[in-house]
């Protein structure tokens, strides 16, 4: 049936003949095809195709018709959203975008999504505007639709999409767009500064960084920061940069937005450590000398102090009433805050104990009876230089052997089998002095008391301790005698007095007996 309700017939074919015959209609020209079961198959379908068939049979007797229905469907293409905005403001309804869906047949629907959810049109927050156009030459149709939308700041990176629904042959189907995310412009709410790098501990010297932020899309480009004892901001990008920091540092620092609407604060502590050390450098000083030695410190922190003698760590600050030679050395005062790592500060003092020459001789027999060693003890520094030689000759003896320099003391050794009596001269002499001591020394044949050789000063500790325990064992006896004795001599006048008692009581017995023989005769 044509469009104005008249039939027209577009194909014939009959059971004893095998031909078909199809009518000049021109929609269908080329179309159509009718097959030996009486099956029309139409090609290229087109919108002009939805029409009503009838199938007609002729026979002898009778005519018979059965009509049907043909429908068309178009899947429209997928939906694309254009014109979209390049970004959206808070508080103020805009145009989103437009959402089109071509060459659908019949027309379709168009409907707008937020993270996966139904938009739902909303006075002045969510406008929808759906436009369908049919094109007249194919009979499709074109579906637009316009979405207007106030966001707000939780719209950040919110997916926008848009679904078509049409008809097809199987019933109702969806095609959805590829989503799109919008920039959501919204103002700056908080400011927030902050310290980099973000280190728990600054100390002097370090560079560092104010950085103030706003969490307003787009995010403010300047700022006003506002330094301790700066009445007025100074104005900079979103950093403010600080280098070799110093302790008056130290103190609250500001940020604001530029018109002054918003601050934050932060406050900085600026670590330091400073030492003293009294005296420091090379210091030379005389043997038996007082020096007093200081190491003090200022810090932002409590800090731990420690002492370094010649790269041994020392238990005790050294204290020097009378220097000794073994107090020559490297000092180092060290301190160090644990809390703030790198600040550490140390200094040194080269301590250098002078003394002239001291010497002491010693001679003894050895025990092969067949030579003498004489040993000529010094003490100094500089460490003198020694020479020996022979009263008379005046010679110098090359064959003395040194022990070695330690803490100002070293011995010179010779061995000598003199055939008379000689006399030995050792001579010390360094950059303070000249020393000269002599030492008579029989010959051979006549031995000499054994004298101690050199001693170290573990040695000369030793004897120092035994004889504080020989004196220490004496002085006890003493006073147990002296106890002792004051026993003794209570005991012995209590004795005497208990003595005298008992003879005055031994008295009084006698002349009680007197008395009782006289009494005893006078009456008898």
């Amino acid at each position: 049936e044509m469009p104005n309700g008249s039939p027209v017939f577009i194909a014939f074919r009959s059971s004893t003949k095998k031909n078909v015959q199809y009518d000049d209609v021109p929609d269908y020209k080329d179309r159509l095809s009718l097959s030996e079961n009486y099956t029309l198959s139409i090609k290229n379908a087109r919108i002009s195709d939805e029409k009503r068939f009838v199938c007609m049979l002729v026979t002898e007797d009778d005519v018979s018709e059965e009509p049907t229905i043909v429908k068309v469907f178009k899947q429209p293409s997928q939906p694309e959203i254009l014109h979209q905005a390049d970004f959206l403001e808070t508080e103020k309804l805009q145009m989103l975008g437009e959402c089109v869906a071509r060459d659908s047949y019949p027309e379709g629907n168009v409907t707008w999504y937020k993270n996966g959810r139904v938009l739902q049109p909303v006075e002045e927050v969510v406008v929808i505007n759906l436009q369908k156009t049919v094109n007249k030459s194919t009979g499709l149709f074109t579906m637009k639709s316009s979405l207007q939308y106030m966001p707000t700041k939780e719209d950040a990176n919110a997916k926008f999409s848009c679904i078509v629904t049409y008809y097809g042959p199987s019933g109702q189907k969806t095609i959805q767009s590829e989503p799109v995310v919008f920039d959501v412009h919204y103002p700056t709410e908080k400011v927030t500064i902050q310290v980099l790098p973000q280190s728990s501990t600054i100390k002097e010297g370090d560079n560092i960084t104010l950085k103030c932020s706003g969490n307003g899309n787009p995010p403010p480009q300047e700022f006003l920061f506002y330094i301790p004892g700066e009445t007025e901001g100074i104005r900079s990008s979103d950093t403010y940069s600080m280098t070799d920091v110093r302790r008056n540092a130290t103190g609250e620092y500001k940020c604001s937005l530029t018109d002054k609407s918003m601050m934050d604060s932060t406050t900085i502590t600026v670590h330091y450590l400073d030492l003293q050390l009294t005296p420091s450098g090379e210091v030379t000083k005389q043997i038996g000398e007082a020096l007093p030695v200081s190491c003090t410190i200022s810090s932002s922190r409590n800090a731990t102090v420690f002492w370094i003698k010649d790269n041994t760590r020392m238990q005790t600050s050294p204290s020097f009433s009378s220097l000794q030679y073994q107090d020559a050395g490297n000092y180092i005062c060290a301190t160090t805050l644990q809390e703030v790592e790198g600040l550490q500060k140390r200094k040194t003092l080269k301590l250098i104990v002078e003394g002239k020459p001291q010497i002491k001789m010693t001679k003894k027999t050895n025990t092969n009876k067949m030579s003498k060693t004489i040993v000529c003890h010094v003490e100094g520094f500089p460490k003198p230089a020694v020479q020996w030689t022979v009263t008379g000759s005046g010679s110098i003896i090359n064959k003395a052997k040194e022990t070695k320099y330690i803490n100002g003391k070293f011995s010179s050794k010779i061995v000598i089998a003199p055939e008379e009596n000689v006399t030995l001269t050792c001579i010390a002499e360094n950059q303070l002095e000249r020393t000269v001591t002599s030492l008579n020394v029989s010959a051979i044949s006549i031995p000499e008391y054994d004298e101690p050789e050199d001693r170290n000063d573990d040695n000369s500790e030793k004897v120092n301790d035994q004889a504080k325990l020989i004196v220490g064992i004496v002085v006890g006896l003493l006073l147990a005698a002296l106890v002792a004795g004051v026993v003794y001599w209570l005991y012995v006048k209590k004795s005497k007095a208990a003595s005298k008692h008992v003879d005055k009581d031994l008295g009084n017995i006698e002349e009680n007996k007197k008395l009782e023989e006289n009494n005893h005769k006078s009456e008898t």
